[in-house]
């Protein structure tokens, strides 16, 4: 027998936009039962909107069209005077890149250096992974660990949280060797500066072992209960 779907399952808009991090409603919708905050990634239910209060058991109105991206600056709330502003080794960056508050850690999206290990490795979302990313995509010397949370078997595109080894040791791990690092996803609440689509920032992933600057060009913001949601691609250390 088929279980029913949560009420919140039921309720998402079927827009299928991609904004909450999943390819289509349905998608997001089976991680519901196990991680049920996930449902605060979707902007088009009434109670997600920002700025717009919900009375208790209001009936959930249609859902809106998606906004397109909004190309004008973006200000967001700036810590500057609690902030360096520089990396460990001395250069200056714009703001720091948070990851989701639902996610286990910050949210890379990677395509293995062969594509076809995703399909002959049977990547799958909960894996446990390690891999580096190589050559310009980063260049990073740590290795990263993680766990999967999106599996593209057509591309070999993998979304994953880089978590730390800790998970990897207790209870093993698939390795995909070198990896390209073709995007990060998170969220800003620090800055020194506005945000604007189209333009290439230098950045600090909050948890990023090295403490090292990245840089990287942002062509998604969307603005969110808990911070500035943008997507980063053309990455690269330094």
């Amino acid at each position: 027998m088929t279980a029913m779907p949560t009420l919140a399952a039921r309720n998402l808009p079927g827009h299928n936009c991609g904004v909450c991090g999943y390819r289509t409603c349905d998608a997001l919708a089976s991680q519901l039962e196990v991680r049920p905050d996930l449902i605060k990634r979707c902007i088009n239910l009434p109670e997600n909107r920002v700025g717009t209060p919900t009375a208790p058991n209001a009936p959930v109105a249609a859902a809106a069209p998606v906004p397109a991206p909004v190309p004008a600056p973006v200000p967001v709330p700036s810590s500057a005077a609690a902030s360096t502003w520089r990396d460990t080794l001395g250069r200056e960056f714009d703001f720091y890149l948070e990851h989701f508050p639902e996610d286990p850690g910050p949210r890379e999206i990677i395509l293995p250096h062969n594509p076809m290990l995703t399909r002959e490795m049977e990547i799958k979302v909960g894996d446990l992974m390690i891999g580096r990313p190589l050559g310009m995509s980063c260049g990073c010397p740590i290795t990263h660990c993680g766990v999967v949370e999106e599996v593209d078997a057509r591309t070999g595109v993998i979304v994953w949280c880089v978590t730390g080894p800790l998970g990897p040791r207790e209870k093993g791990f698939k390795d995909i060797g070198y990896y390209i690092a073709e995007g990060y996803e998170g969220l800003i609440t620090d800055t020194r500066t506005e945000i604007k689509i189209g333009m290439r920032y230098f950045f600090q992933p909050r948890q990023c072992m090295l403490q090292w600057r990245h840089s990287g060009l942002v062509n998604y913001v969307n603005r969110s209960p808990d911070g500035l949601q943008v997507r980063l691609e053309g990455l690269w250390i330094g």
